[in-house]
């Protein structure tokens, strides 16, 4: 059994995953990469000294198999950061019955079933723990254009994260999600591309939107997201839980 605590970070093959991954690291948690894209994990995972994994999180007996397999290889399990999830962008009226599935699939079922898994592994090792849950500032409203599925699912997850830390406490499990803004990531630049179209404007003028929106002036990097999710699995948090921690530069504030 190792000394090194242990993390699992899903969705960690890019952008916000792979910088919460790489920050870990460089705090000395033993961190095992996920991703759907294997090819992904593991480019990370070499890179940040890492061990990778491939999950669909919308599998509940792969997601189960891989923390028992985590705590049989490692002896542990101390941390769980469920930061897979999607988007698409399109009116309301658009929103196809497979589109909405889909959705709330990866990115609110996903994270129950990763939830229930680092529990039930948590509590059966003994030794609390920290899930970490990623949510979004379209979470906390829903004044967001184009996104009506993003946003009830990341809704969701807020009180999804609120019910799950009231219940794991006194199993010394804390729950906690951080809500990003316009995070600088391939997923944003998809949806630069799909808002500029519904718009009927170019992509530079909706990123301005955006930086426009955020009273800090920029757009939001993946390592601003990484250092808050850091945070909330260090010591410096041990009596924070059931918070949805809002890291968007101000551009929602509640």
């Amino acid at each position: 059994m190792t000394d090194t605590t242990v993390a699992v970070v899903t969705g960690a093959g890019s952008g916000i995953g792979a910088a919460i991954a790489a920050q870990l690291s460089r705090r000395g948690r033993r961190v095992v990469v996920t991703d759907i894209d294997e090819a992904a994990a593991a480019r990370v995972a070499g890179e940040i000294g890492g061990t990778a994994a491939q999950l669909d999180v919308t599998d509940g007996v792969a997601v189960q198999a891989l923390a028992d397999r985590v705590v049989a290889e490692t002896g542990r399990l101390d941390v769980w950061v469920s930061n897979a999830g999607i988007s698409k962008m399109q009116r309301f009226v658009d929103i196809t019955d497979a589109d909405w599935d889909r959705t709330l699939a990866v990115n609110t079922k996903g994270i129950f079933l990763c939830g229930r898994a680092a529990a039930r592994t948590m509590i059966a090792n003994g030794i609390g723990g920290q899930i970490i849950n990623t949510a979004s500032m379209a979470g906390k409203q829903g004044r967001v254009p184009f996104l009506a599925d993003y946003v009830a699912s990341k809704f969701a997850v807020v009180g999804l994260t609120q019910a799950m830390a009231f219940e794991l406490a006194p199993h010394g499990i804390r729950v906690n999600c951080v809500c990003p803004g316009y995070v600088a990531t391939p997923m944003q630049e998809r949806e630069l591309a799909w808002e500029a179209e519904l718009r009927g404007v170019a992509p530079d003028a909706v990123q301005k939107l955006w930086v426009e929106d955020t009273p800090l002036g920029r757009l939001e990097t993946p390592e601003d997201v990484a250092r808050a999710v850091a945070f909330l699995a260090s010591p410096d948090a041990d009596f924070i839980t059931g918070e949805a921690l809002s890291v968007n530069g101000g551009a929602y504030m509640d």
